[in-house]
């Protein structure tokens, strides 16, 4: 934030007055009455990585063997059950879920759905992975990945360096069924996912291979955090400003002296 030499000078006698005796309490009840306000707005903005290790731990501990998915850990996560050796694909079913704000309540059932699937793989041998990602908690990892709520993403993990594939699979929300989810691995998910192969790929993508993947997600959260109005001043200022530029670049370009017609004195 900038502040003018105006502002500056303003706050002066504010700073005087806080050294007199008689002024100081009042003085500390304003600047504890603003460190109050300052808090409430703070408390207002949803925290970008809410993690429980304790609750992600009884998750996998649990008959379910599922592993929650966070900013700092994912890529380790999907990483740990994959050999250095390996050739064959360690396969990780991701449900993508959130919350009331992300998900409007619409995502318990296809959250219990898979639920009752994992509980399902976790005593079958051989059975994929499961993982999930609640958009609700995870906001910025959820906009690095561009993932959007009620889908399942299935990693395929190699060692690195090697490229990852993922399919991704919209669910309804509404109707889906852990015998829907069963079936769907039984039956190939191939011929009914699709390859994800953007720009957000978390391994493949452009900016996961540049390393600006969470930089990008802090940005994309940030401006979902915004209301509209506030967005279009910004877009606003920001035109403004390229027109202002563009207009002195015009003037300075017509500032030097033209060159004389065909015909006519230079002026001495």
């Amino acid at each position: 934030m900038r502040f003018s030499t105006t502002s500056a000078l303003l706050g002066l006698p504010l700073l005087a007055v806080a050294d007199v005796p008689e002024y100081q309490a009042q003085f500390e009840n304003y600047l504890g009455q603003a460190q109050s306000y300052l808090g409430k707005f703070a408390s207002k903005i949803p925290h970008p990585n809410k993690y429980d290790p304790v609750a992600a731990a009884e998750a996998k501990a649990g008959s379910l063997n599922m592993d929650i998915l966070a900013l700092n850990t994912w890529k380790d996560t999907l990483y740990g059950p994959v050999k250095p050796e390996s050739t064959t694909p360690e396969e990780w079913w991701v449900l993508i879920t959130g919350g009331n704000k992300t998900c409007f309540g619409h995502c318990g059932k296809i959250e219990a759905a898979f639920n009752e699937t994992a509980g399902k793989w976790a005593i079958t041998p051989g059975a994929p992975h499961t993982a999930l990602l609640n958009c609700e908690d995870q906001p910025v990892l959820c906009s690095a990945w561009s993932a959007p709520v009620g889908a399942i993403w299935i990693f395929e993990m190699l060692p690195e360096p090697a490229p990852i594939n993922i399919w991704t699979k919209r669910l309804n929300m509404t109707t889906a069924t852990s015998d829907d989810i069963v079936t769907l691995q039984k039956e190939g998910y191939k011929s009914s996912a699709k390859l994800h192969d953007g720009f957000f790929h978390p391994f493949n993508g452009v900016l996961a291979k540049n390393g600006v993947a969470t930089p990008v997600g802090y940005i994309l959260w940030f401006f979902n955090l915004l209301p509209s109005w506030a967005f279009m001043i910004l877009v606003s200022l920001f035109s403004r400003t390229m027109m202002s530029n563009r207009m002195n670049q015009v003037d300075g370009n017509r500032g030097g002296p033209r060159p004389a017609a065909a015909g006519q004195a230079v002026p001495r």
